[in-house]
């Protein structure tokens, strides 16, 4: 018998008869929407509940005729009041269309069935959404009839309900759920018919704390557009409930858009819970990943019962708050939530309605996933420096043993754990399967999922739910509040359930992993696997409307070394099938289950191990996305013995008949297996004085004696305190007098800090002890210093600390990539008296910038100090000083530090070196106005034709077009091949070894970092301390124009990439050519491929990891040699592979060039890097992370502003024409800037944003 519900229950409905129909297109009301909001800001109504509480209502009110015999009290019901008190709700909908609302939200926050369920009135909720709706539908007719030229729009609101499908209610219990996500489907289908049915322009989700439950109701809304064949806009706004900047079931703001981005709403931002002061960070992150309109409707400042709205702000001050917002960019829609009001609306109207609107982000093509934190994975053409993903397995019950037993066992706290350790091991996704005959897969899965819902540290990344159950597959999908992937739906069972499943995936908003079957079985062969992929991708995109980037094709991983011939070519197929999907199916991803590759050597970890390693580096190169492993078993490529990696690769690259037979034989042995001391000082020194031993001590940097020395000090004065501000400071004096005469240098300041610190921590328990008060210390003030966002250099930076701290600064040192909020934040708690900022790459300076203007947005007056290699007086005078009104300083180096913070801080001298310094700057900028108003630029076209021409008969080969990855250079090659020269000037001591040890000035000082520094190499080397990497790959390629296309083999018919170069355009003052780094390149005119070559160098993360041990002990000065080291090195491995790579092209072996040569270049070829002078974009390193996969092969990786991590890398391009020669591009004009942006595909508000120092208008 078929029950009535079946056919009243949506979900039910969908899920068995969802069917297959075309897009339903926008609404008419979408489309005015969207031109309006590409005019202007539109404003939303503020508070329901504040303005209800303006009326004196008693239970009668609440009740009224249509729930008079309620059983329950119904006060504070306010949903209820469309139905009892209509001309309340009524004139209160008229009022915010007085107040200028261009949208107003229904009286329906809690008209769900669930929410009402409370009150025993759940059979209440369509007729209080449909009555609430035709009210405010009524309220905008008049309006418009009171006003022809005004357009009024009705938002049918809908709230969280009052349960939660993400948080168990039970501490006790952490997977139960009070609400399902059948019931909240259920619900809000309900709600949204009411709405519609009367007559509401838009679906707005708001308030959402748990996005489950905004996914519930997105499904809903999916699920009634398609019964009605009508679509209406859906406006989404999420709440983050603290300063946590999460939202209540533990989302980040980009996580929580990542989880919601499938519903493609009209707009998404951010309402309730906070202020607009408190959520201005939150909008602006939303506002660089969001790809829609935002809108904004925060509450009136915090809660004030004081107050008559119940919230602290008046109208005046939201609306300069909310200025800020629109001035900033933010906005598109705006209004208020709680305690605002139509007056608050009518300010904010004033203060923004001058102001444009928010521009939505175009997004770059990529896949987006999300725990509680997000995960993006950037298309093959786009990413700049992607991990390969690894997808946990051991949360799988067909494939480890020790999970199935736990699960069996119902031990779920244990296999809690068991997912927990897959993401300390570097797990990037968790995948989980429970497809075992004798569990209910179901109810495991919700079980397990729920409880993994309340443990941050597994639930922070994706969930992959894995089964072949279509059942399982939605019992998972309805407890992820994030956007997991689904493993896997196939062609296996017809087109028909394949659409039907892709169509309830969309609307789940989850990616798929889609396997290599059809009708006809699994795919074994190449054909068949591209052939099936192909196929499934068509579908997908055409009749499903799938996204392609959330299609993640698994062409089968099958076991090879079976003893089977027909198996033999199985890993060959599965590599060569991922080539062929990433070029035939843009935009999808790739994976697999690595594990099933050596299924045949089950028991031999070691020989698994190799196999997993192996097979990944060839897939990856391949272009495999991501693939499903252990992530504590897989073996480092290079550390596989040779013999052991020979046969490996014998077997999975099929090179041999007997390759199977070799390895088996090879594997048995495996069973079972598991996985200069320096010279006597002269202590003359030892008979002075206490005062005397200390200063000296302080001067030489000598902490042999120092504790002993300190402690003599404090028992001859009468406070601990006495002794810093007593011979402490005079040796610090004495210290500071000769670094300032230059008699002094950075290396001995470092030591003299060693030692300084050494002595007021031996002081600081006798301190504390006195409990002093701290107004009563000797610090000079406090400084907050950090190397900027997407920059993770930090020599400089360090030094400055130190020389500051030596001069009795309290330094709060953030470390390196710091954002902004994080450095302003931190200086207001430590009451900061300055602030320094450093950085050594480029877009380094757009961040000072950046900074600089948050710091006038937030009413800082502390002096800000600007320093790092790519900063300058005049940049800082012209660029970053206009922007805030406190002083700014530039402190070329770190000898200047101490004097500008004395004199910024002094209450005598402060004012006079500001008006100075703000008149020297003044005078910076007009010079710099004046020579950039002389500046010639000769149009980019003349500049084309004056391009260098060279003679093509001579084009360098390589011998081959493989990746070649070094690991035969040795420490000892590497250090004799190191210029020791900008060692010295890492110290700021100017010269060039070895004449350096010569100088009257710098000498002693050089000789004793060298000596120092040779101690610390020759560790270095004995200890093999750093991990270096070297790899470089030719590819054929030919000039077109300013582009340099890079080619799939010498046929020249496959593009795999292209460099954008640059042009010098200024006018010469000599006949000169107007320099590119393409005019090297063979013209594709020429009719023949040239080559360049790209490589990637690092010393590896082992350099910080060393200087680290130093520092921790408090030995700076070591620290920041072994960093200065960890750079020489890198350099000097970059040397020895441009070597290699002109013997590799062939003209390098007749070089007999002395090292002296080799550092002056005196060699065929150049190797530009970008982001220095001959090619200034630093994003044009993305185009080399992809060609060379360089963060996999050498574990490089690029910041959002594309530096290196670890610093002690190089990278760069080999560009072996005789001819060619460095250069300096120099400023450009504004048709070069378009030209590039074209020529990039990108905005030229993008392109100006990373050439900013190379801008000439």
């Amino acid at each position: 018998m078929i029950h009535f519900w079946v056919f009243s229950n949506p979900l039910f409905y969908h899920r068995i008869f969802l069917r297959n129909m075309p897009a339903i297109p926008a609404s008419r009301t979408e489309v005015r929407l969207k031109e309006l909001l590409a005019k202007r800001i539109l404003y939303l109504d503020g508070a329901m509940g504040t303005m209800i509480q303006r009326h004196t209502l008693n239970e009668d009110d609440f009740r009224g005729e249509h729930f008079k015999s309620a059983k329950k009290d119904l006060k504070g019901n306010n949903d209820l009041l469309s139905l009892t008190r209509p001309d309340i709700i009524g004139d209160i909908y008229s009022a915010y269309y007085e107040a200028g609302s261009d949208i107003i939200e229904t009286n329906t926050f809690s008209s769900t069935s669930i929410a009402q369920a409370d009150y025993d009135l759940q059979d209440a909720a369509y007729d209080l959404n449909k009555v609430s709706a035709q009210l405010a539908k009524d309220a905008a007719l008049k309006c418009m009839a009171k006003d022809p030229e005004r357009e009024c729009f009705v938002a049918g609101a809908i709230g969280p309900t009052n349960r939660t499908g993400s948080i168990s209610p039970d501490v006790n219990n952490p997977a139960h759920r009070n609400v399902t996500f059948d019931e909240l489907v259920n619900a809000y289908h309900e709600q949204i018919k009411g709405l519609v049915d009367g007559g509401v322009d838009a679906l707005l989700a708001e308030t959402t704390f748990d996005t489950l439950n905004l996914k519930a109701a997105i499904f809903a809304m999916e699920q009634f557009f398609e019964d009605a064949e009508t679509r209406l806009p859906i406006m989404l706004s999420v709440t983050i409930t603290d300063l946590s900047g999460r939202t209540l079931s533990g989302q980040t703001i980009e996580a929580f858009w990542h989880s919601v981005r499938h519903a493609k709403p009209l707009s998404v931002g951010i309402n309730c819970a906070l202020g607009a002061n408190e959520m201005r960070p939150y909008m602006e992150a939303l506002s660089k990943v969001a790809d829609c309109h935002l809108s904004c409707y925060p509450n009136a400042g915090l809660p004030n019962p004081l107050s008559d709205t119940g919230y602290d702000e008046t109208p005046e001050i939201t609306g300069g708050l909310l200025r800020d917002f629109a001035e900033s960019g933010f906005l598109n829609i705006v209004g208020g939530c709680c305690g605002t009001t139509p007056e608050h609306i009518s300010a904010i109207i004033e203060a923004t309605k001058n102001h444009t609107p928010h521009k939505p982000t175009e997004s770059e093509i990529a896949t987006r996933l999300s725990g509680l934190e997000p995960v993006t994975i950037p298309c093959a053409k786009q990413r700049a420096s992607q991990d390969f993903i690894m997808v946990g397995e051991r949360t799988n019950v067909t494939g480890s043993p020790r999970f199935r037993k736990l699960i069996k066992d119902e031990n779920f706290e244990e296999a809690l754990n068991v997912a927990r350790q897959q993401v300390v091991n570097g797990a990037n996704v968790i995948d989980i399967n429970f497809d075992e005959g004798l569990l209910d897969s179901e109810a495991c899965m919700t079980h397990f999922l729920n409880l993994v819902a309340s443990e941050p540290e597994i639930s922070k990344v994706p969930i992959m739910i894995d089964s072949s159950k279509w059942s399982v597959i939605e019992a998972g999908l309805k407890c992820i509040q994030g956007k997991p992937i689904v493993n896997s739906i196939s062609l296996k069972e017809g087109e028909e359930i394949f659409l039907h499943q892709a169509k309830l995936l969309k609307r789940y908003g989850a990616a798929a992993v889609v396997m290599a079957f059809d009708e006809n079985g699994q795919a074994a062969s190449l054909d068949e696997k591209v052939r099936i992929c192909r196929r499934a991708y068509k579908l997908l995109t055409e009749k499903a409307g799938f996204p392609p980037e959330d299609i993640i094709f698994d062409s089968n991983i099958l076991t090879v070394a079976t003893g089977i011939d027909e198996h033999n070519n199985y890993a060959v197929n599965f590599i060569e099938a991922v080539r062929q999907i990433k070029e035939t199916c843009p935009g999808a991803l790739t994976s697999g289950g690595v594990s099933n590759i050596s299924f045949s050597f089950r028991g031999n970890n070691t020989v698994r191990e190799a196999m997993h390693s192996a097979f990944l580096f060839h897939a990856i190169e391949a272009g495999l996305d991501m693939g499903i492993v252990n992530a504590g078993m897989l073996e480092v490529y290079e550390d596989i013995p040779n013999e052991m990696l020979v046969k490996v690769e014998d077997v999975l690259l099929n090179r041999n008949p007997d390759a199977t037979e070799a390895l088996v034989d090879y594997a048995e042995q495996f069973k079972g297996q598991s996985t200069g001391k320096k010279q006597e000082e002269d202590l003359d020194w030892r008979n002075g004085t206490v005062a005397e031993r200390l200063s000296h001590a302080l001067v030489r940097g000598i902490a042999n004696f120092v504790d002993e020395d300190t402690e003599e000090a404090r028992l001859e004065h009468t406070r601990p305190l006495e002794v810093i501000e007593g011979p402490l400071m005079a040796g610090m004096k004495i210290v500071g007098k000769l670094f300032g005469e230059g008699k002094m240098f950075l290396p001995q300041v470092v030591k003299s800090a060693r030692v300084m610190k050494k002595a007021v921590a031996w002081l600081t328990p006798f301190m504390e002890k006195e409990k002093e008060d701290s107004s009563e210390t000797s610090n000079q003030g406090t400084m907050v210093i950090a190397t900027v966002k997407g920059d993770v250099h930090d020599i400089g930076k360090n030094i400055v600390g130190v020389v500051l701290g030596c001069n009795n600064y309290r330094i709060i040192d953030l470390g390196v990539m710091v954002s902004c909020d994080k450095i302003l934040k931190r200086a207001r708690e430590e009451k900061a008296d300055l602030i320094g900022l450093s950085g050594l790459i480029t877009p380094s300076l757009d961040e000072m910038i950046y900074n600089a203007k948050e710091m006038e947005r937030l009413d800082f007056k502390v002096p800000l100090l600007i320093g790092g290699a790519t900063t300058s007086k005049t940049h800082t005078a012209v660029k970053i000083v206009p922007h805030y009104s406190g002083a700014v300083i530039h402190v070329a180096d770190a000898s200047l530090a101490a004097e500008v913070c004395n004199e910024i801080l002094s209450p005598d001298r402060k004012d006079a070196y500001v008006k100075e310094l703000q008149e020297n700057q003044q005078d910076e900028r007009e010079r710099f106005e004046k020579k950039t108003g002389k500046i010639k630029f000769v149009s980019l076209e003349t500049a084309r034709k004056n391009c260098v021409n060279c003679d093509w008969s001579d084009i360098a080969i390589p011998t081959n077009l493989e990746l070649q990855d070094f690991k035969d250079f040795t420490f000892k090659d590497i250090a004799a091949a190191i210029d020791w020269s900008p060692y010295f000037w890492a110290w700021d001591l100017r010269g060039v070894y070895p004449k350096i040890f010569e100088s009257e000035k710098f000498g002693a000082q050089a000789k004793e970092i060298f000596e120092d520094g040779q101690v610390l190499l020759q560790r270095i080397i004995e200890e093999k301390q750093f991990n270096p990497r070297a790899i470089f790959k030719f590819w054929p390629a030919n000039a077109t124009g300013d582009t340099v296309e890079i080619y799939e083999d010498i046929s020249c018919s496959d593009i795999l990439a292209q460099f954008h170069f640059l042009r010098q355009q200024r006018e010469m003052m000599q006949e000169s050519p107007h320099y590119s780094l393409a005019d090297y390149v063979a013209p594709k005119e020429f009719g023949q491929p040239d080559y360049i070559g790209g490589f990637a160098v690092t010393m590896g993360f082992e350099v910080d990891q060393f200087a680290k041990t130093f520092q921790e002990e408090g030995d700076d000065y070591s620290s920041i040699i072994i960093k200065a080291l960890g750079d020489r090195m890198a350099e000097a491995l970059t040397e020895l592979l441009h070597k290699k790579a002109r013997d590799f092209c062939g003209f390098g072996k007749e070089e007999s060039l002395s090292l002296k040569d080799l550092l002056k270049e005196k060699y065929r070829g150049i190797r530009p890097a970008t982001g220095y002078p001959a090619c200034p974009d630093h994003t044009e390193k993305e185009t080399l992370w992809n060609l060379l996969d360089v963060e996999t092969r050498t574990g490089i990786s690029l910041t959002e502003s594309y530096a290196m991590n670890p610093p002690s890398s190089v990278s760069g391009l080999y560009i072996c024409h005789p001819e060619a020669r460095y250069f300096n591009v120099g400023l450009i004009n504004k048709d070069q800037v378009e030209d590039y942006a074209g020529r990039k595909g990108i905005s030229v508000e993008a392109v100006e944003k990373w050439l900013q120092p190379n801008l000439g208008y």
